[in-house]
């Protein structure tokens, strides 16, 4: 049986050091402000990457490139190893129909070769925990089929629940009404949202101001954990470079369900173009979307 390496986009939202600790590989997204294209070895810290967006900047994005996919798919058959690629949610992007059209000319090229594109369904750090998950089954000796069965009859019990500090961004995207956006914002409306059984972005109700709404990101944990203690020995928060509200949530996962392993990182640029700065997103294993 062959080696297998897991393979995922740059949307994943996971720590370098945790990428090259578990081998995991990466196919990069792009972004561009006023012309610029960032991505892969260009790239913006993210602190300045959401200064742009707050000083009036709006970036624009790109899905993976086929030509990329194509390289790092190959270069890893060439090493002798089959593909676990775990993409971003089909309702978002692109990038997983790349992923999978890039795959399947591989395999017909190469049938000695095994290439598996899992449409994750999920996005930020919700991708990077279902990735996680895959990367734990893997270093327990899980093959690539096991992984990728339980990948498929998992991935609706990861759960997301975000919250962002600015409508005109969601208004942007097509996710609220131009009015919404503004009435909104006058009356210090905060949406919470969540990621559907289709990976889409769908809201699940509205909260007077910034506190109630971070603190209802927990409630909403709450109310879907039911039966999943043993898989939510890690949850994962990401921020739209407002790291001491994602620390506030996890400070209330701690004292609500004793979850004491959290890891807390930034939105990349891909979805912080959509969702704006002060984005917070919590993602754990729960009962179905």
């Amino acid at each position: 049986m062959r080696d297998f390496v897991i393979t995922t986009d740059t949307t994943c939202d996971l720590p370098e050091e945790y990428l090259k600790e578990h081998k995991v590989r990466l196919l990069p997204l792009y972004y561009s402000f006023n012309g610029t294209v960032y991505g892969d070895t260009n790239i913006l810290e993210p602190k300045e990457f959401y200064d742009k967006m707050r000083n009036g900047a709006m970036p624009t994005t790109m899905a993976v490139n086929p030509d990329t996919a194509k390289d790092v798919f190959s270069n890893l058959l060439a090493e002798g190893y089959d593909i676990l690629h775990i993409a971003f949610s089909s309702a978002l992007s692109g990038s997983c129909s790349s992923a999978a059209t890039t795959a399947r000319e591989l395999c017909e090229e190469n049938p000695e070769a095994k290439i598996i594109v899992i449409d994750s369904l999920c996005a930020s750090l919700g991708e990077g925990l279902f990735v996680h998950k895959a990367v734990m089954l893997k270093e327990n000796g899980k093959s690539i089929d096991e992984i990728a069965q339980w990948l498929e009859e998992n991935k609706l019990n990861l759960c997301h629940v975000f919250t962002v500090n600015d409508l005109h961004h969601l208004h942007r995207g097509g996710r609220v009404s131009k009015t919404t956006a503004i009435i909104g914002t006058l009356i210090n409306v905060k949406p919470v949202l969540h990621v559907d059984n289709e990976g889409r972005l769908i809201p699940l109700t509205n909260v007077r101001g910034r506190k109630k709404s971070l603190v209802t990101l927990v409630d909403q944990m709450e109310k879907r954990i039911s039966g999943f203690d043993d898989q939510n020995d890690i949850v994962f928060i990401s921020h739209g470079d407002c790291e001491d509200d994602a620390k506030y949530v996890a400070s209330l996962i701690k004292d609500r369900f004793g979850i004491e392993n959290i890891l807390i990182n930034y939105v990349s640029p891909t979805i912080g173009a959509h969702s704006g700065p002060g984005t917070v997103a919590l993602f754990f294993m729960g009962n179905p979307r």
